[in-house]
């Protein structure tokens, strides 16, 4: 059972690391801000590129977790990295 918490956390943790990744994205690379850059990059067709982008403080979660020995909820990250890709394509 602590298996699957762990690896629900980690997915969070992912989902959670994705969308803070995006949000600095937008809010700090766009004169628009988060909400109005999503809005436009989703026009553009260009918020795959935002997601990927965002992606990469998974990256840095991912390392960190293995460093602490929480392997189990690094799985959950790149189950969530998974999640994101596929988000990705569907965007």
């Amino acid at each position: 059972m602590k298996n699957k918490k762990d690896i629900f956390i980690g997915f969070l943790l992912g989902l959670l690391g994705g969308f803070i990744g995006c949000f600095i994205v937008l809010q700090f690379f766009t004169e628009v801000g988060f909400l109005n850059g999503f809005t436009a990059m989703r026009q553009a067709g260009m918020i795959g590129k935002i997601i990927t982008l965002g992606a990469v403080l998974n990256l840095i979660l991912f390392f960190i977790l293995l460093n602490k020995n929480k392997e189990l909820m690094a799985r959950g990250i790149i189950l969530a990295m998974f999640f994101l890709t596929v988000l990705t394509l569907i965007l």
